[in-house]
């Protein structure tokens, strides 16, 4: 559930912050680049020192006054201004402040309106892109914003090697910093070629009675339940029992979508976001009690007046709408129903004895509680149990371990799950349907020789990331009971093992 409830360009950045296909993925499509290490005199380059200085202030009020001097009353619109605050002032919570370092400068040159500026994060010792959009004309108001994160810049000089050692002290130590700056809550797991290199549990699972996290605590995956979705289908495609191709009509009712929607779609568009879909969480969705949404049926009210953002195929939308179909089609195909289907499929076979999408209205035993940061609470947090669906499904909301995420990633790897073919099929990007930086249900990274994917999943209370590298054998697997905590770590591991002797 890479979702929020704020329908604006906190999107976008939660989407690049959270969500493993689009994190770096500004960066990386811009090909070579170098960077300068000043602001250049134009009004883009004005007013990201103007956003900077606002990220920093933490100040409501000043924030307020940025926003409404300097986004287009169309950026503005798109969410109330409480939620534009949270955002800047949710930035600087995770990242303890920004400074700036340069300008990214691309081979194939950017508009002349755009901005891509390089800033170091205080906190968490990682380079982030801000990219940036201003009119052509005065007074240059902002129509586009993104800050996601960044390959390093390239005027620095190499940074030494690590040994294995070095680098699990490494990553300690920066643990350790995330979580006493209440950052970081939850798991973390490293490991090379199946085998742990290091595991740790930090925070509370309970703020409320006290209850310490340990390294077998569940914890919402997020998004992520899209990977076992995207397993499943490809199974049933594996055995025949459908195809990729197919038409979604041929397995949906009308009372899930109307006819001349779902003959246009391919079961392939679900599971790589080009399906032209949404998402169902709408605001019909966010005012109603939770326990209307228990099983996939129940999402019909919701998803039956779903209209089509583009044709099938022609261009790319993350769509929880289209991920839930595509767990709708797994029961129809497979005479199961879906839970039955992954528990004896996908997490059965992996050995993932942990994992499952169990109902939040039943005493679950070692499941972490998801903590908001919130200011203007006594106690400076508030958990997500009224905001969450009150049981997960194909798009996201199930829980796991990291120990448990290891176990799929060995699963996948060794061909337990799907023969060869399929899961290269699954691992691999889908240019030819607009879909560069996904698969069937996983995101990919990376370049040749040092293939990375996985997905990672976020909503109020929750982060979760888990990063497969196909070529040297790593799994990164980090899970967070604070929105946000996970990919600061995840983002860390990354960084030292690419330093690795």
């Amino acid at each position: 559930m890479t979702a929020n409830t704020r329908p604006h360009w906190a999107i976008l950045l939660l989407l690049a912050t959270l969500s493993f296909p689009a994190a770096g993925w500004a960066q990386r499509s811009m090909g070579p680049y170098h960077d300068v290490a000043q602001l250049p005199d134009t009004p883009a380059g004005k007013r990201v020192k103007e956003l900077i200085d606002v990220v920093n202030s933490d100040n409501p009020d000043r924030i307020k006054a940025f926003v409404q001097s300097t986004f287009t009353k169309e950026f503005q619109s798109i969410a109330p201004m409480e939620d534009h605050i949270d955002v800047f002032r949710e930035t600087f919570a995770r990242t303890g402040g920004l400074d700036f370092h340069s300008v990214r400068v691309y081979d194939n040159p950017q508009p002349p309106n755009d901005i891509t500026a390089i800033v170091h994060t205080r906190l968490t010792d990682s380079w982030r892109g801000i990219m940036l959009t201003v009119e052509p004309e005065p007074p240059h108001l902002i129509v586009g914003l993104n800050f996601a994160p960044a390959r390093p810049p390239s005027d620095l000089p190499k940074q030494p090697a690590l040994t294995r050692d070095e680098l699990v002290k490494e990553l300690d130590r920066a643990i350790t910093k995330l979580t006493d700056a209440g950052v970081f809550s939850g798991t973390a797991l490293l490991a090379k070629d199946g085998q742990v290199w290091y595991e740790s549990a930090r925070g509370m699972a309970s703020k409320r009675f006290n209850v310490p996290n340990n390294i077998n605590t569940k914890f919402n995956l997020g998004s992520m339940n899209k990977m076992f979705t995207g397993v499943a289908v490809a199974q049933l495609a594996q055995r025949g029992k459908l195809s990729l191709d197919d038409p979604v009509s041929k397995y949906l009712s009308t009372d899930w979508l109307p006819q001349d929607i779902a003959a246009k779609i391919k079961i392939k568009h679900l599971l790589t976001h080009t399906s032209g879909l949404g998402s169902y969480f709408t605001d019909e969705f966010m005012d109603a009690s939770r326990l209307r949404f228990r099983n996939l049926d129940d999402y019909k009210p919701i998803v039956s007046k779903s209209t089509l953002a583009f044709e099938p195929g022609t261009n790319w939308q993350y769509s929880n709408t289209g991920m839930l179909l595509a767990g709708v089609i797994v029961a129809k195909a497979s005479g199961m129903s879906y839970d039955d289907y992954i528990r004896k499929y996908v997490t059965g076979p992996a050995g993932m004895t942990n994992t499952d999408c169990y109902e939040m209205d039943q005493p679950v035993p070692n499941l972490a509680i998801g903590y908001i940061r919130d200011p203007d609470a006594a106690t400076g947090w508030r958990n997500n149990i009224l905001l969450h669906v009150v049981k997960g499904g194909p798009a996201g909301g199930g829980y796991s371990t990291v120990h448990d995420l290891l176990r799929f990633d060995q699963a996948l790897r060794s061909h337990r799950l799907l023969n060869k073919e399929y899961t290269d099929m699954v691992l691999t990007a889908k240019p030819e349907l607009h879909s560069p930086d996904y698969g069937f249900g996983f995101g990919i990274e990376g370049t040749p020789g040092n293939r990375i994917v996985g997905h990672s999943g976020g909503f109020p209370g929750l982060n979760s990331v888990l990063r497969i590298f196909l070529d040297s054998g790593f799994t990164v697997a980090v899970m967070s009971n604070h929105d946000h905590g996970a990919m600061p770590v995840a983002e860390k591991m990354s960084e030292l093992i690419r330093r690795l002797d």
